[in-house]
């Protein structure tokens, strides 16, 4: 038994079989080890901040590389909150998280050294629910301050307080006492601008916007700004072209010895006769001559007029920005000058300015109240520079409800699908999408909601019913006084033509006006002034 038992063990194991089986049970035990060491050295750096970045917290408030504009601040943590300001019930739209991180702090301060510094200025009677979307997304993309006059809504103490609680804006109203600077201003001895002069509506406004802008370059430099543009708040800046999406890295590559930039504008093209929100409910755009090839903006010119009087519904000749220099002047509402020297200005292939004109139906009826010409032919060349703006204020001025709505519809809307699918492909109308999802992202991570909670809560009831009496007394005593162009007084008149006459000998670049794109005139470019 015991030979039957000994044959049966077998043979002792060799030398080079032990030596496999500790190699196999180590590489095993190596394999077991390296993952959790790895995993526990990932997460005691997590825990200790030390260095992970990754793109979400690259961008958070706590660390120390920050989105433009974010710093800490009480209101970081966005709860929710009730609205008493029937002017932003629509607005406030609001979810338990953020669902867009970048935007957990809605003052976006931005660091001093933060390089170039950009201003926007604006003239504007708006309410909150176009002015915050649209001042939000502009500090997203790069701006740091804003200079904005106000007038009409935009003045009352409900937006105006809410507006002068934001980080980095300077509210300006039209008082007597700014009427009267303005009054003064070497502006009204010059002839660049003359020719619009004693007019009424959009002339009055376009005289009124230099001016503005005009004081808005004095504010920039003693600001320490490297740049100023002047926008409408139906206008967004799209930064294309730029590394990232920036309006300050866009501005930041442009060679030292360009002092102005222009921005080609894309015509919003809407697909809807009910929209309430046109920032984030218009994707679709009509792209500028600019940025098209001859052959294809004259080869689908018929087909992308529709009918209308110009390619574009409104201006075609974009907007601009400007370095902020000495003897820097405006040059109308589209462009800068400067006293001095003619500027070395380019203009930008991709980037453009987004204008969302007639996006709305009521704009129709709300560009109509606020002008009080004669629904004719012959009066409302008085009143407007553009065609179209000339159609749109008869027919908001003298048809039904019902007709005003069919003439939206067959002048504005882009009901044809296969038409729009046809210029989509020819390149004639984009998709642009950026603007919207930031807006989108920034109504609901509460940012608008935190600015305005803010703004009613550090205004007591007293101090509000003090403020809305001051704003009466002040609109009265302004809408009393009579700038010396912009008010019809015949002995201004006068005074305004001696000075002129003595300036005559001295020339100066005509201000540049709201300008159609070029026309097809049988076979010939012709560019309509």
């Amino acid at each position: 038994m015991a030979g039957l038992h000994t044959s049966l063990r077998g043979p002792p194991p060799s030398s080079s079989a032990a030596n496999h089986q500790s190699f196999t049970a180590k590489l095993l035990l190596l394999l077991t080890v390296l993952p959790l060491s790895l995993a526990f050295f990932a997460f005691l750096l997590q825990w200790r901040g030390g260095g992970v970045d990754d793109p979400i917290s690259r961008w958070s408030p706590d660390e120390s590389h920050k989105f433009p504009g974010m710093d800490s601040s009480p209101l970081a943590t966005v709860g929710h909150f009730s609205s008493h300001s029937s002017d932003c019930s629509t607005l406030l739209g609001h979810s338990n998280a953020a669902s867009f991180p970048y935007f957990r702090d809605w003052k976006f301060k931005f660091d001093s050294d933060l390089k170039p510094k950009i201003c926007v200025t604006t003239s504007t009677s708006a309410s909150l629910e176009q002015i915050l979307p649209w001042m939000f997304y502009h500090k997203v993309i790069g701006v740091s301050t804003f200079f904005l006059f106000v007038e009409g809504k935009a003045a009352s103490p409900a937006v105006s307080k809410v507006l002068e609680s934001i980080p980095g804006v300077k509210v300006i109203y039209r008082t007597k006492e700014l009427e009267e600077q303005q009054a003064k201003s070497r502006i009204w001895n010059e002839t660049w601008l003359s020719s619009f002069f004693y007019k009424p509506c959009n002339y009055e406004l376009f005289v009124k916007q230099s001016l503005n802008m005009e004081m808005a370059i004095v504010m920039a430099r003693d600001a320490g700004m490297d740049w100023i543009l002047h926008l409408d708040t139906d206008e967004l800046i799209h930064p294309a072209g730029a590394r990232e999406y920036s309006l300050r890295q866009l501005l930041l590559d442009v060679p030292k010895n360009v002092d102005m930039v222009i921005f080609p504008n894309y015509e919003s093209s809407v697909e809807r006769d009910d929209i309430k929100e046109p920032f984030t409910e218009v994707s679709m755009f009509k792209k500028n001559y600019d940025h098209l090839t001859k052959d294809t903006y004259f080869g689908m010119y018929k087909e992308s007029t529709r009918g209308n009087p110009n390619y574009f519904l409104t201006y075609g000749n974009g907007k601009s920005a400007a370095r902020v220099q000495d003897h820097l002047r405006p040059n109308g509402a589209h462009r800068w000058h400067n006293y001095m020297k003619t500027p070395n200005e380019i203009k930008l292939e991709e980037a453009a300015v987004l204008h969302f004109t007639y996006a709305k139906f009521s704009d129709l009826t709300s560009r109509r109240d606020r002008c009080g010409c004669k629904p004719t032919k012959e009066d409302v060349k008085r009143c407007f520079m553009l065609e179209f703006d000339r159609a749109a204020f008869i027919i908001a001025s003298t048809a039904t409800e019902e007709e005003m709505l069919n003439w939206y519809h067959e002048h504005v809307v882009w009901t044809d699908r296969t038409l729009n699918l046809k210029l989509l492909r020819k390149g004639i109308l984009t998709r642009i999408y950026a603007p919207m999802t930031i807006i989108q992202s920034l109504k609901e991570s509460g940012v608008f909601e935190s600015v305005i909670t803010s703004a009613q809560g550090s205004l007591s009831k007293d101090k509000f019913l003090a403020s809305i009496e001051s704003s009466n007394a002040t609109k009265n005593t302004a809408s009393e006084s009579v700038s010396r162009k912009i008010g019809r007084s015949r002995e201004s008149q006068a005074t305004a033509r001696k000075a002129l006459e003595i300036t005559t000998s001295v020339f100066h670049e005509l201000a540049v006006p709201p300008l159609s794109p070029p026309v097809m005139d049988g076979d010939h470019l012709t560019i309509e002034a």
